[in-house]
C-alpha cells in the first residue's frame, strides 16, 4: 500500500519547508473546518471515528498491515509489540465509549451541539455549551504514538481543525491514522495536517503558534516551558510533562496461582511498548510477608520475561540506548557480586530484558527498554516514603492487592498525589475516560457559555 501526499509528512525526508508553507497549511486547514467539521453533530463524529477504530481492530485493514509491516523499521518496536499497542488503543474507541467520556466531561452528550441542561442544572433552570477552539496544535513527543493518536482523536470529537507536529522521525504512525480518517471521510481528513521536523525551529513554530488557539505539547518540563514562553497571550496552553510510573503488590496476593497471574500481569506492563510510556513501572515494590519473597518475585518475572522476549520480542535499539542498558547492568553486577543485598537476571547475549532486585528501597529511575527495579518494603506507606524524590511526577501506580484492601490502598495513593491507579498489568491501558495527568481530557480545551434562563 502506497499512501497518497495527503500531508506534509508525506512529502519526501528531504523535502524543505518554510514557515510560509505552514502558514499557508493553517489558513487552510481554518477554511476547511468551516466548511466540513464546525457544523457536524457529535453522533455524526462518534459514527465515523468509532468506524475508524474498528477497522484498525480489522486484520485485513491496509492501514493496521502497513503499520505492522513498516512499524518494526520505522519505530523500533516489534510486530507483536505494535499489533498489543494496536488493540489496547482502539478498543475502547466505540459509540459507548465516546458518549460516557463526553457525559464525564460534560454532564451531557450534546454539550457540544447545542445549549443543553443537566438534571442539576434544569432545577436551576440553567443551560450551557462547551465551545472548542477552532484551531488546535499538538506538540508530539516522539516515543510513543499514543498520546499523539489520542490528541487527534479528541480535536475531531471537538470539531477542532489540527496542526499535529511529530517529532523528527516519527510521523508514521500520526500519519497512519490521519490517512485512515481521511479514507474513511475525506472532508473530516482536510482538517488534519501532520509534519514532522526537529524541535526547536524557531520560524516553523512561530508560524503555526501564531495561528493557534490552543497548544498542547507533550514533553520534557524544559520542553513544556520554552513553548509556554513562545505562545501568543491569546493562545490556551495545555502541557504534559515527565512523568513515571511504579507498582505496588500486597503480600497477600502473592500466594499459589494468583501469585503466578500477578508475575504474568506485572511482566505484561514492562514489556508493553518496551517500557517507553510514562505509564510504565520503573520500580515493582513488593510487600515483604507474603507467601512470594521479593527476591523470587523478581527471579519469577525474569522467568517471565524470557517467555515473554520469545512471543513478543524487545525491537531493536540505537546504539546509545543498549550501552545505556549495559553500563547499568555492569554496575550491578559488580555491586551483586560483592552484597546479597543486590541480585541481578539479565537476557543472555543481549540487552532484551533486565530484572534488579535492591534490599534499598528508595525509588530508582529505569533506563527503561524492559530494565525494571523490585524492591521490598513492608506496607504502602513505606514505598511512599522512600518515592518522595519523584512525588507529584508520578503518573500512575499499578496496584495487585485483594478486594478488600485495594480501596484503601486506592485512597492512600490518591491523597499522596498519584492521579491514576490501576490494576496491574493495565498500566499502559487506559480507558478512554481517563483524566490525563488528573486533568479533564476535554474540559481542558473548551470554554464554556452559562445560560440563566428566566
Amino acid at each position: 500500500m502506497n499512501l497518497p501526499d495527503y500531508f506534509l509528512a508525506d512529502l519526501p525526508r528531504e523535502a524543505t519547508l518554510s514557515a510560509a508553507m505552514l502558514a499557508e497549511a493553517c489558513r487552510a486547514l481554518k477554511h476547511n473546518r468551516e466548511r466540513f467539521l464546525a457544523h457536524r453533530s457529535t453522533n455524526n463524529l462518534i459514527g465515523v471515528l468509532s468506524q475508524v477504530a474498528s477497522h484498525w481492530l480489522e486484520s485485513s485493514n491496509p492501514f493496521r498491515q502497513l503499520a505492522l509491516d513498516r512499524g518494526p523499521a520505522e519505530t523500533r518496536f516489534s510486530r507483536p509489540i505494535l499489533a498489543r499497542g494496536l488493540d489496547a488503543f482502539f478498543k475502547p474507541l466505540t459509540s459507548e465509549g465516546f458518549r460516557a467520556l463526553l457525559e464525564q466531561e460534560f454532564g451531557h452528550p450534546h454539550r457540544l451541539d447545542k445549549m443543553v441542561s443537566s438534571d442539576p442544572e434544569a432545577a436551576a433552570n440553567r443551560a450551557a455549551i462547551a465551545t472548542p477552539p477552532e484551531f488546535l496544535v499538538h506538540i508530539a513527543a516522539g516515543n510513543l504514538p499514543n498520546p499523539t493518536w489520542l490528541g487527534m482523536v479528541f480535536g475531531l470529537l471537538l470539531r477542532s481543525a489540527q496542526f499535529v507536529k511529530c517529532a523528527r522521525g516519527a510521523a508514521f504512525l500520526p500519519r497512519l491514522l490521519a490517512h485512515s480518517i481521511y479514507d474513511a471521510d475525506p472532508k473530516l481528513g482536510a482538517c488534519l495536517e501532520i509534519a514532522e521536523w526537529r524541535g526547536g525551529d524557531e520560524p516553523l513554530e512561530g508560524a503555526i503558534f501564531g495561528e493557534a488557539d490552543c497548544v498542547t505539547a507533550t514533553g520534557s518540563d524544559e520542553t513544556l516551558a520554552a513553548i509556554r514562553r513562545r505562545l501568543p497571550a491569546s493562545a490556551r496552553f495545555v502541557g504534559y510533562g515527565h512523568r513515571v510510573s511504579f507498582a505496588f503488590v500486597a503480600g497477600n496476593v502473592l500466594g499459589g496461582l494468583a501469585g503466578h497471574r500477578v508475575v504474568t500481569r506485572a511482566a505484561a506492563d514492562v514489556t508493553a511498548w518496551d517500557q517507553l510510556g510514562c505509564m510504565s513501572p520503573h520500580v515493582i515494590y513488593i510487600q515483604t510477608g507474603g507467601a512470594l519473597a521479593p527476591e523470587a518475585f523478581a527471579a519469577n518475572l525474569a522467568t517471565e520475561l524470557t517467555e515473554r522476549e520469545r512471543s513478543e520480542p524487545r525491537g531493536n535499539l540505537p546504539v546509545e540506548a543498549a550501552a545505556a542498558i549495559a553500563s547499568r547492568r555492569s554496575f550491578y553486577e559488580v555491586r551483586a557480586a560483592h552484597s546479597p543485598d543486590t541480585l541481578l537476571w539479565r537476557s543472555p547475549q543481549s540487552t532484551a530484558w533486565t530484572v534488579v532486585f535492591e534490599a534499598d528501597p528508595r525509588f530508582q529511575a529505569s533506563c527503561l527498554n524492559r530494565f525494571v527495579y523490585v524492591k521490598g518494603v513492608a506496607s504502602l506507606g513505606e514505598a511512599l516514603r522512600h518515592s518522595e524524590s519523584v512525588r507529584g511526577k508520578v503518573s500512575t501506580v499499578g496496584l495487585a492487592a485483594t478486594e478488600d484492601l485495594a480501596q484503601d490502598l486506592a485512597t492512600e495513593l490518591a491523597r499522596w498525589g498519584v492521579t491514576r491507579v490501576c490494576p496491574l498489568g493495565q498500566m499502559q491501558s487506559p480507558p478512554l475516560t481517563w483524566r490525563h495527568d488528573g486533568r479533564p481530557a476535554l474540559g481542558d480545551l473548551v470554554t464554556w457559555t452559562d445560560w440563566e434562563m428566566e
